[in-house]
């Protein structure tokens, strides 16, 4: 429509001006449109949906390494249901105790610090569920998950998620998702990546990473060329390449 076209100013002005005043105007567009769309909840806790589709990959008597195991339900399912060989690591006491009592084993102990304790390929599986960005050395976990385990399965929060980058641009905020639901003098998230940062590493670290998941708009969908910035969360498989 004419009222949506950007009539520039007369007079002479620079590109980086024009590109400037071009991207002022569009914010300003899309923060009246944007800002009273609800934020959500940051006190909600969501069912990890991770877990069903860890609970598919898996085959049956595996052993299988969980680290940041939480309350130990995804572990508790794989050893008293698919008759897995489990092992689990958890920081947090309370939620080490909660696991103990589902009779999952549980180390309660820092996993950037009990690594390097397993032997190579010690298991067919090493979980780690949306805890790579909490950790203070990533890259290190995540080499030593690749080390002790023949098969990685990873999930994390997207920062490349199209309501993240909105956050920023129109609202000039930290972001508040349901993916990243806490605010920014809470959050356990000290290294917040996209997919895209994700596969980088790989393809610099040669690690194999095949097709994984994506939660996206509340479904769960193969992981796509859009997923950058359609997918909250992300889960992936990897292998040494």
């Amino acid at each position: 429509m004419v009222d949506d076209i950007y009539r520039f100013p007369e007079g002479d002005l620079t590109r980086a001006e024009l590109v400037d005043l071009a991207m002022t105007h569009l914010l300003g567009k899309l923060r009246d449109e944007y800002k009273e769309s609800p934020r959500p909840e940051t006190s909600v806790v969501r069912r990890r949906w991770q877990d069903r589709v860890i609970l598919g990959e898996i085959v049956p008597g595996s052993t299988v390494l969980d680290l940041g195991c939480g309350r130990g339900e995804l572990m508790g399912c794989l050893i008293g249901e698919m008759g897995a060989k489990g092992q689990a690591v958890e920081v947090d006491p309370e939620a080490a105790m909660a696991a103990m009592e589902l009779g999952v084993p549980v180390l309660n102990l820092d996993l950037n610090e009990v690594l390097g304790d397993f032997p190579d390929s010690s298991f067919d599986y090493v979980i780690l569920e949306s805890t790579l960005q909490t950790l203070k050395a990533p890259l290190k976990v995540m080499n030593e998950i690749l080390r002790v385990g023949r098969r990685g399965i990873v999930s994390f929060p997207n920062f490349g998620h199209w309501r993240v980058r909105l956050d920023l641009a129109v609202r000039g905020r930290m972001p508040v998702t349901q993916g990243l639901p806490y605010g920014w003098y809470d959050t356990p998230n000290i290294h917040l990546f996209t997919l895209s940062d994700f596969f980088d590493w790989c393809k610099e670290s040669q690690v194999k990473a095949d097709p994984g998941f994506a939660l996206a708009d509340g479904q769960i969908q193969p992981l796509s060329e859009e997923s950058n910035i359609s997918a909250e969360e992300v889960l992936v498989f990897l292998e040494k390449a």
